[in-house]
């Protein structure tokens, strides 16, 4: 449960504060008039979110057991994708999100309507969508039948929209730099075991072998009705006898895009005066 709250937390929480930056930034500039199309785009990419996400889960019931873990596996590693990709894009740009928000708003205002539309579905579509996926993958990966998963994720959200508002308000103030970068990091485990179960459903549907070569297992020790079982699953989606081609692919991902992620940024040094440039004399 909680790695779905962590999920919905962090997704919503760059939801929310797109909307914020746009709308806030309209009624400081007396633009008050363009509210109307930006929320009708907001309205329109969370209707489509809703509706992929909702395709996603019915849609899938009524193909077959092999084809449902085909689609399962492969939407997984697709998500895991996406939502890596988010993370070290959110890493680059949290610092200057606003200008380049307000850059994309300026030319808007000057086009009209439809492109102010256009500008709200794009800018919060793209964290709908990616969302949407992400969401049901983990959903599948933390425990099929139990309404935990979906609880975790709604109550994140719920968090997100409440510290939205009140950074709206001005109530709130937290770096987002250091906030994006440790739930990045959080979040970056908890896509190693939706990657590591989407493997496992590829394999389930016959597309990868190995299904019964298993790396260890660990069942007796760590029982997966446990509740200490069940923690790790909600959190990490941990398995208990994980396939040797799991284990492989999960190290091969967590470790180097982890390091990756939390490593300094390299920041470019100021330039140095071109030794080969002649200095003007100077005139008394």
């Amino acid at each position: 449960m909680f790695g779905n709250y962590l999920i919905g937390l962090r997704e919503g929480l760059e939801a929310s504060l797109v909307v914020c930056i746009l709308v806030a930034y309209l009624v400081k500039t007396g633009r008050r008039d363009a509210l109307r199309p930006v929320w009708l785009g907001i309205a329109i990419a969370c209707s489509i979110s809703l509706a992929f996400g909702a395709l996603l889960t019915w849609g899938s019931q009524e193909l077959t057991f092999e084809a449902q873990e085909l689609l399962g596996g492969s939407l997984s590693i697709v998500s895991v994708g996406l939502v890596t990709w988010m993370v070290f894009w959110m890493k680059r740009t949290a610092r200057h999100l606003k200008s380049e928000l307000h850059g994309k708003l300026d030319t808007a205002l000057s086009m009209g309507t439809g492109a102010l539309v256009a500008t709200a579905f794009l800018a919060v579509g793209r964290e709908g969508l990616e969302t949407a996926l992400f969401v049901w993958a983990s959903v599948r990966a933390s425990g099929e039948g139990s309404s935990a998963p979906l609880v975790g994720v709604l109550l994140g959200i719920g968090t997100a929209l409440v510290l939205g508002w009140l950074f709206y308000r001005g109530a709130l103030k937290i770096n987002l730099a250091k906030f994006f970068k440790w739930t990045g990091g959080m979040l970056v485990i908890v896509a190693a075991g939706v990657l590591a179960y989407g493997i496992h459903d590829l394999q389930e549907a016959r597309f990868l072998g190995g299904l019964s070569d298993k790396a260890f297992d660990i069942t007796s020790a760590v029982p997966p009705d446990s509740w200490y079982g069940t923690l790790l699953k909600g959190v990490f989606n941990f398995q208990p006898d994980p396939t040797v081609v799991q284990l492989t692919v999960w190290a091969l991902y967590v470790i180097p895009v982890l390091a990756l992620f939390l490593a300094p940024a390299v920041t470019r040094g100021k330039s140095q005066p071109n030794p080969e440039a002649k200095q003007e004399p100077s005139h008394s």
